[in-house]
């Protein structure tokens, strides 16, 4: 029996393909046993989920635990932190794999595309879903690279918890305060894992004092490392004052043991211990007053005495509250602290029931899930991640889109794990699901049962108590979505021939619904298709992506950066549009001024004079604002769009019977008119930039960036390094990857995020408009 679960594991596609909905649990089990002579995939996989030694769970039990089973995690950190490496040794230490894979062979789980694997980095996250001593752990790997940042705000939206993976010798690096930026913008629960702790250089307390400074968070010591660098052998478990020694003659790290602490043996680590216990001790109960009043009334004489379960429910509450992070160390690529740290995922995070989610109330039991990611299988077409907020998920049923109004049929219900599948009969609130046939959903989508059950929900929020418009009650039905930060780097691409024009398209299409922060859009002058994405490395990977996937050769053109344009004064335009079409008359006229905003703002301000008149402005507001929205998408200097602009529109007399485009038409060209008689500023994207480097190298890499028109804030120490905090125009950033591992012989390292845009120098200004006019430029 237990041979044949396991080989179902293993053939779980072609098993379940097509008839899992109508088996019985009995032909079930015949078909595996049917199953043994069939070859395995080429990765192999442990038990299912539910089998642990001889205990074999129901299949309803394996697919559908106790919501208060279920731990929804993501792993977020800085690029080369290890997060990939901490996420094979949990799928290995949970049963999930029987080999270890390493981010330097290539043969990791969550790191399966092509790409990833050449490169050594995360570039898609992956979801893969384990089960560790009775709990479901959802467990999401996400990137680190900052081109990449869409695919960790988009999981971080539907994650209840997340482990932060710091590297010990680092500390809190650039990007890790991004991603901690993201997870405080969702109110995500979060655990601090210093991995590396066997690094040169490594240092527990350093690392601990960055959370505390550049994070701004309260960290909670729950475990000590024992030895830093070479001399890394295990961990103190601070809170039961244990010591968890690796067996260093063990390969995979699955051999530790537990001892308690003792006067003889380890008198300085126990002393050690037993004040970072007390100090813990006082600090949950500062910040939680049920322990404090516990501490108070029961254990006053005495704090040692507090049992381990009051002081773990104290530290979960608290990390649930978000005022305190609890830290714990180990070393991913040596095998050691990865299961103390699955312990405290599922000790200290919350489960589905324990996070708030406000508009559930309005659909009660029924069906609210949202879909967070989109993927294209080349045998199974769309397949879209759903995370379950309320209700069940099963196959073979119609459910409606929220957001595009229609109704689509799910064909099939799978669990993810990484690139491989397991067909499932039906799924409950609080987990993770992929779903395959729904054609038009995309990120960011909210799926209900029914048409009906949206309609019910709306009813529902009308009798709230509160006073809803159309629009606010549309909204307050839907999950929030995600943010696409604007894309900062564009080019052109092209296909091999004309012939292939409608696949590139149809590629194009495909990806832009896999990856949100992916922008296509043709250009109306020359006819071009313009791909518009979040980095060098972003188009570089979209690029190949295509090329291996579609089997299309492509061709870029230059990479340009995507520049903003603004007014520096007021103008004032009018326009008159006399046409008239067929044996109707279309006659407007308009006065606008247009002026610089007094708040930064990336769409332009609409304002209206009291002489527009009300019922005028009620029935053409719509087509004005697009009117204002559209003209200002290309600029006159560089038709770059337009931002910072307040649009005042003075006077409109429209003729009876005009129709909206005419409208439309008409208030475009006056609001172009306007901007080109007004005083024009291009804006550049200005990128915030993290140079940890040596200090042997430090003046070179100085004197780079001074050339690149860099800007130096400030420049820290970090161990034996130097680290360079600044800005640098995106425009000089271009290869500057390959001149900065030249100047330091490969030893230095960035990091890049946007910041802002800023206003060109006069002299920058005109080189940009003159190299864009295709002049030389004279010195």
């Amino acid at each position: 029996m237990f041979s044949s679960w396991r080989i179902f594991a293993v053939n779980q596609q072609k098993i379940f393909s097509g008839h899992i909905n109508t088996m019985c649990y009995c032909k079930i089990k015949a078909s595996l046993k049917r199953s043994k002579a069939r070859v395995p995939l080429t990765r192999d996989y442990s038990s299912p989920p539910g089998i642990v030694g001889n205990d074999v769970k129901s299949l309803h039990s394996i697919i559908n635990p106790p919501v208060a089973k279920i731990r929804n995690i993501g792993i977020m950190a800085h690029i080369d932190a290890g997060k990939t490496t901490t996420t094979e040794r949990i799928l290995y230490y949970s049963g999930y794999t029987r080999s270890l894979g390493e981010v330097d062979d290539g043969d990791t789980v969550t790191d399966f595309m092509a790409q990833e694997r050449e490169r050594g980095i995360t570039i898609q996250s992956a979801a893969v879903t384990l089960d560790w001593r009775g709990y479901r752990v959802n467990l999401i790997d996400t990137p680190g690279h900052v081109d990449f940042t869409v695919e960790v705000e988009r999981c971080l939206r539907v994650l209840d918890g997340a482990v932060a993976v710091l590297d010990a010798s680092a500390g809190v690096e650039a990007q890790t305060l991004t991603v901690w930026r993201q997870a405080d913008k969702h109110r995500i629960p979060r655990i601090c894992f210093l991995n590396k702790m066997d690094k040169t250089g490594a240092s527990f307390n350093y690392a601990v004092e960055s959370i505390r400074e550049k994070l701004k968070a309260t960290p909670l010591i729950v475990q000590l490392p024992i030895g830093e660098g070479k001399a890394f052998r295990g961990v103190v478990d601070v809170i039961n004052k244990e010591k968890l020694l690796w067996n260093s003659n063990s390969d995979d790290g699955k051999d530790f043991e537990r001892k308690p602490l003792s006067e003889t043996s380890d008198p300085g680590l126990l002393k050690e211990t037993v004040e970072a216990r007390s100090s813990l001790i006082e600090q949950v109960a500062d910040l939680d007053d049920e322990f404090a009043g516990l501490l108070l009334g029961e254990f006053s004489e005495n704090f040692d005495l507090v049992p381990v379960e009051k002081l773990q429910t104290a530290i979960h509450r608290v990390t649930l509250a978000q005022a305190a992070v609890p830290v714990l160390c180990g070393s991913a690529l040596k095998n050691k602290g990865v299961q103390p740290l699955l312990d405290a995922v599922t000790v200290y995070l919350p489960s589905p029931e324990e996070r708030q989610h406000g508009l559930l109330r309005w659909y009660k039991d029924d069906l609210c899930a949202l879909a967070f990611k989109v993927l294209h299988d080349k045998q199974r077409g769309p397949l879209v991640f759903l995370r379950i907020y309320s209700g069940t998920l099963t196959p073979q049923s119609a459910i409606h889109n929220v957001n595009r109004n229609c109704t689509e049929r799910m064909s099939r219900l799978l669990l993810p794990f990484a690139d491989q599948y397991v067909e499932i009969p039906s799924l409950t609130a609080g987990n993770i699901a992929l779903t395959v046939g729904l054609k038009q959903t995309a990120t960011g989508d909210t799926m209900v049962s029914s048409k009906s059950s949206a309609l019910a929900a709306a009813r529902r929020v009308g009798r709230g108590g509160k006073k809803h418009g159309q629009n606010s009650e549309a909204e307050s039905l839907l999950l929030a979505g995600v943010e696409i930060p604007e894309p900062v780097f564009f080019c052109t691409i092209e296909p091999p021939s004309v012939a292939k024009q409608p696949d590139l398209d149809h590629a194009l299409e495909r990806l832009q619904r896999e990856d949100p922060s992916l922008k296509v859009r043709l250009d109306p002058d020359s006819g071009q298709t313009i791909l518009c994405g979040m980095g060098e490395l972003h188009i570089e990977i979209i690029h190949d992506r295509i090329k291996r996937e579609y089997g299309l050769e492509t061709y870029l053109g230059p990479l340009q950066v995507a520049y903003r344009e603004t007014i520096l004064n007021s103008a004032r335009a009018t326009d008159t549009l006399d046409r008239t079409v067929g044996d109707k008359r279309h006659f407007v006229k308009a006065e606008l001024e247009v002026l610089p905003a007094e708040a930064p703002c990336g769409v332009a301000r609409i304002e209206y004079a009291d002489c527009v008149g009300a019922d005028l402005l009620q029935a053409s507001r719509e087509a004005i604002e697009n009117a204002v929205h559209s003209a200002c998408l290309q600029g006159p200097l560089l038709g770059s769009p337009v931002q910072d602009v307040a649009v005042i529109l003075h006077s409109l007399v429209v003729h009876p019977g005009t129709s909206t485009t005419m409208l439309h038409a008409c208030i475009s060209r006056c609001v172009q008119k306007a901007l080109k008689k007004a005083d024009k500023q291009v804006l550049e994207p200005l990128m915030s930039l993290e140079v940890t480097v040596t200090s042997e190298y430090l003046s070179p890499v100085l004197a780079d960036l001074a050339q690149r028109r860099g800007n130096v804030q400030e420049i820290q120490t970090r161990q034996d390094n130097k680290v360079v905090i600044g800005f640098v125009p995106l425009a000089e950033t271009m290869g500057y990857s390959t001149v900065l591992r030249t100047l330091t012989s490969g030893s230095a390292t960035f990091a890049l995020e946007l910041s802002t845009y800023q206003a060109m120098s006069p002299q920058d200004q005109s080189t940009l408009l003159n190299q864009r006019s295709g002049l030389s430029q004279v010195l």
